[in-house]
């Protein structure tokens, strides 16, 4: 950080905050707005014209969720639990939209059949396949070919706001829609099939990603799913690391794959009990992940391996000139 360069502020966040809410989600989940005019100075500079890459809707609302979810924790205040009470309904939209044709399924998107958006939304989701359905009284398309990626990002959200706001009712909407991803998934064998009858992913061969769903389920609804976790950890608590060493073979392909990483592991190995015999695995395969990016100067890792590990003065430091 520069001596020009000022910390960032919880005004930053308010802001950033309120832009998001004001231009990325038009129909309740992440987009990336198209502009009318690229000058700073014009009043078309804030125009919105288009949306790009609404496939990916349903993994970045969920890390919406969860950062909504941490500005409340810290501000109390009712505007980020305004957002976050928003953001949740947006996830809960991704869930009930793929009714009737596909239920409990996890859209990446959806967008009104009259939308003023959607020939550029179909020009560009259009080959994971868009489904007719109506929501709330109205005519929609819902986007298919969901991936592992979509799933974690939206856990990852449910499973923050469920610890970082104490509200009953958001709670037991965050409860209710874990259950019903996670009821289809174990039904469906860890798979997703989509109403064409492909199958648009599966979770098996990551027994570290199907324990982080297991254990967030476990964690928000223990009756239903304690047993079922345990067992499950019982055979494949072992096998996590296995998948996370052969990601670290090659850093730079894929390289989403370490978000999804660490947000799995952030549930994975803060949700299990100390002295659990499955805990040294989990974090075995987690220094694992931390050691093969470490130095990749990714703010929100570095976040993450603070809730995980605790306070670290230098790369608590780095983590503060990265943002």
């Amino acid at each position: 950080m520069t001596a020009a360069t000022t910390a960032p502020t919880q005004a930053d966040a308010d802001a950033i905050s309120a832009n998001i809410r004001a231009l990325h989600l038009p129909y309740g989940t992440m987009a990336d707005p198209g502009f009318a005019s690229s000058d700073p100075t014009s009043a078309d500079y804030t125009r919105d014209v288009s949306y790009n890459r609404t496939g990916d809707a349903a993994i970045w609302t969920g890390h919406y969720l969860a950062a909504e979810s941490f500005r409340y924790a810290v501000t109390q205040s009712a505007d980020a639990l305004d957002a976050v009470r928003n953001a949740l309904n947006g996830v809960q939209s991704l869930v009930d939209v793929t009714s009737p044709l596909d239920p409990d399924v996890l859209a990446r998107s959806w967008v009104p059949q009259n939308s003023p958006y959607l020939d550029k939304i179909t020009a560009d989701e259009g080959h994971n396949g868009m489904y007719p359905s109506t929501y709330n009284g109205q005519a929609v398309y819902w986007i298919g070919n969901t991936s592992r990626d979509q799933y974690a990002g939206v856990f990852f959200g449910l499973a923050t706001a469920y610890d970082l706001v104490p509200d009953a009712a958001l709670r037991m909407q965050v409860s209710a829609l874990v259950t019903r991803l996670l009821d289809y998934l174990i039904a469906h064998g860890w798979s997703v099939q989509m109403p064409n009858g492909q199958f648009s992913t599966t979770f098996l061969g990551r027994p570290d990603q199907q324990l982080t769903l297991l254990q967030i389920g476990r964690h928000v609804n223990p009756a239903r799913y304690e047993v079922v976790y345990t067992a499950f950890a019982a055979a494949n608590a072992p096998l996590v690391i296995a998948p996370i060493r052969a990601e670290c073979s090659d850093t730079y392909g894929s390289y989403f794959k370490f978000n999804i990483d660490y947000i799995s592991f952030f549930d994975l190995v803060r949700l299990e009990p100390p002295g659990s015999t499955n805990r040294p695995f989990y974090k075995a395969a987690y220094r694992q992940l931390r050691q093969c990016t470490a130095t990749h100067q990714n703010a929100h890792f570095n976040m993450i391996d603070r809730a995980l590990r605790g306070a670290n003065g230098s790369r608590d430091s780095d983590t503060r000139d990265f943002l």
